[in-house]
């Protein structure tokens, strides 16, 4: 839900970024063109300008002028709004997120609270949590990096140690040292492995 809405607003974004960009450069070309010295002498040198040329010209390059200013504190006022946006779509994400985690942190207390007299009682809840754990992370877009007797990519693994193996493959991951982990397709962190190396 969330990605696709941020997704939206940054296309959204990015397209009226670009055509008020546009429209900025096309007022600074038009100041350019109409305050360029090389113009102004040679119409100077070749005909002496009437007064009231000269006031229509200055008051059409005050136009363009104002207009060029009021283009720029445009695109600030949009850039300023978007990123008040993007931060706002944060905190909400942020507050389902924890939302989602509370119902966890209640059976953990639960969990301290009880009688510990039945030792497999209590591993079992405590795997029951996990588990819940697990779920709740991986419904808000955690999936773990699959590495074990993979090969080793650095874009998803981490390699802290080199292991002798002759019955597998140069740069295989013979074993995961530290679960990596993805939120819809972006590393948060890689997996820290172990890399044949014969």
């Amino acid at each position: 839900m969330s990605s696709h809405l941020n997704k939206d607003l940054k296309e959204k974004d990015k397209e009226k970024m670009e055509e008020m960009q546009r429209e900025i450069d096309a007022a600074e070309a038009e100041l350019r063109e109409e305050a360029s010295p090389e113009e102004e002498a040679s119409e100077e040198t070749a005909e002496e300008p009437k007064a009231d040329e000269i006031e229509a010209l200055k008051a059409e390059l005050q136009e363009k002028d104002d207009r060029l200013k009021r283009l720029q504190a445009d695109f600030e006022n949009f850039r300023r709004r978007t990123g008040k946006e993007r931060e706002e779509l944060s905190a909400v994400v942020t507050q389902e997120l924890l939302k989602d985690m509370l119902p966890i942190l209640d059976n953990f207390d639960r969990a301290m609270a009880a009688e510990q007299k039945d030792g497999e009682a209590f591993q079992k809840g405590v795997e029951m949590l996990y588990q819940q754990f697990k779920e709740t992370l991986a419904k808000n877009g955690l999936e773990p990096i699959e590495a074990e007797g993979k090969k080793f990519d650095p874009n998803f693994h981490q390699a802290v140690m080199r292991t002798a193996d002759p019955d597998k493959e140069d740069d295989t991951v013979s074993q995961v040292l530290q679960a990596g982990y993805q939120a819809k397709g972006r590393v948060i962190r890689p997996a820290m492995v172990q890399v044949v190396a014969n």
